[in-house]
């Protein structure tokens, strides 16, 4: 923020004969240098207590996480699946804290990996507040928290323990570091050398936070295989239905909720004019119009979802809504601050679509996902980036990644096939990325033996077998009586 200059030599002359005129002038310019630090100092201030209430809305989306994925799993396993989200987090926290925002932002640094900041020394900077870094660690944990959801109900707690850190310490970061930091080969904040001229535009990340959780646990439950009972002798699908609704409705709300941290939240700072200084239109106003284009996308997605799957199937199922609505929020996100908000329904309505197939394609591979979430994030993360790439306006495209003049914007808005190019990059990048790291490791972990739980384990209910009890006992009897029966 430029601060407001004052010159006393420039002021003595204006003042012409006044006693003490030199004096005059210092203590006059004295004041208005004050006035002016403390609005610069006003301005951080906003902008940092903006970007905190979004890191906090943004956290709140564990709960929500949670919260879905307690209600989508048996009551047998609800114990195991909360207690791998809280690890999520905590785990996450400190693995990022120590390697991962030093991979993602540590700046200078070349265009793979960054290299300072590491356990946050140096730290804050004039680039970077404790503020950013709390924000950030937050979408990590929320990709690894995508990957929780794919392997529940059949993985072993220690898995747990170490795909989180290693996602949230090494794989998310070089992903973000890529098209999100300044030096990264691909992000659009480059100053020179852009890819196809334009960088990729993933404003809040459908490939480097929903397709990076999605592939992780895409390859966890392929390498696991399905759930007992999930797929019977024939090979018919068998719906192993989540047993609460309720959380399944609670969880989407507070998801939905912290999607306002999560998309306008990306802007990082509010306090910022396009055009000329008082302007009732800036930063703030494309804030808005970001929160608006992620509430028509969801809600486009649940209405889509809910008449196609009556359709399809008969049913006004709620669970089914549910995730149509995030699936529209996870194809948005991408492209959230550069499109219109009749581009936002268009784009609900074909994630929507996009997940129905998906959904039909998992089943017909065998493929078994409890939260349906490599579908979902993958999907129509997938999805949002080649939405993005088409149907980015050119105005907000230049307000947002401003200083580059001709920079390409969406295909059908007129602005060529170069940033669809970039972004057809970015989805073969993270799929391979993410499939030899994460892939690796689940493999080792497959042959180690430390994956997936015994088929007993599995029957009995993890929250049983490896956490001390049923998630709803109300009695001592009850319990020792479930686990002699092994109760579901």
């Amino acid at each position: 923020m430029a601060s407001l200059s004052c010159s006393a030599s420039d002021l003595v002359t204006l003042l012409g004969g006044v006693p003490n005129a030199t004096d005059a002038a210092d203590y006059i310019c004295g004041r208005f240098e004050a006035i002016s630090n403390k609005f610069i100092e006003t301005g951080y201030a906003v902008d940092n207590t903006y970007l905190l209430f979004s890191a906090y809305l943004v956290f709140a989306m564990q709960l929500g996480f949670a919260m879905l994925c307690a209600g989508s799993v048996r009551a047998k396993n609800t114990m195991n699946i909360m207690l791998t989200n809280v690890i999520d987090a905590a785990a996450g926290g400190l693995f990022y804290y120590i390697f991962g925002f030093a991979i993602a932002f540590g700046t200078p640094s070349n265009g793979f990996i960054g290299k300072h900041f590491f356990g946050l020394t140096e730290f804050p900077t004039e680039s970077f507040e404790y503020s950013f870094f709390l924000f950030q660690w937050a979408f990590a944990i929320a990709a690894a928290g995508i990957t929780s959801g794919s392997i529940a109900e059949r993985t072993q707690f220690i898995a747990y323990l170490i795909y989180s850190s290693f996602l949230t310490g090494l794989v998310y970061p070089i992903v973000s570091h890529w098209f999100w930091s300044t030096d990264g080969w691909a992000s659009p904040a480059r100053s020179e050398n852009l890819l196809f001229g334009s960088g990729v535009i993933d404003f809040a990340g459908s490939g480097v936070v929903h397709l990076v959780g999605a592939i992780a646990g895409l390859w966890g439950a392929y390498i696991e295989g399905p759930r007992i009972g999930r797929f019977d002798h024939a090979g018919q699908s068998v719906a192993l239905r989540g047993h609460s609704g309720t959380l399944v409705v609670l969880g989407t709300f507070l998801l939905w909720f912290g999607w306002y941290g999560f998309n306008p939240g990306s802007f990082v700072t509010i306090l910022k004019a396009y055009g000329e200084s008082g302007s009732f239109y800036g930063q703030w106003s494309a804030v808005g119009r970001t929160a608006v284009t992620t509430t028509l996308a969801g809600c486009t997605a649940a209405l889509t979802t809910l008449f196609g799957k009556r359709l399809l199937s008969g049913h006004w199922n709620v669970t089914d809504v549910c995730n149509g609505l995030l699936g529209g929020f996870a194809a948005i996100t991408g492209g959230c601050s550069v499109v219109d908000p009749w581009a936002a329904v268009l784009c609900g309505f074909v994630a929507s679509w996009v997940l129905i197939g998906c959904n039909k394609l998992a089943e017909k591979l065998h493929y078994d996902d409890p939260l349906e979430a490599a579908q979902l994030h993958g999907g129509c993360g997938s999805w949002g980036i080649i939405f993005t790439a088409l149907f980015a306006k050119k105005e907000y495209v230049n307000e947002v990644y401003p200083g580059l003049p001709g920079r390409p914007y969406g295909l059908v808005m007129g602005g060529g096939a170069r940033l669809l190019a970039a972004h057809a990059v970015q989805i073969l990048v993270v799929v391979g990325w993410v499939s030899v790291t994460m892939g690796t490791l689940f493999f080792i972990l497959h042959k180690l033996k430390l994956l997936r739980i015994t088929a007993e384990e599995e029957m009995a209910g993890m929250d049983l077998t490896s956490h001390g009890g049923i998630a709803y006992v109300y009695t001592d009897e009850y319990q020792d009586d479930a686990a002699k029966r092994g109760i579901c």
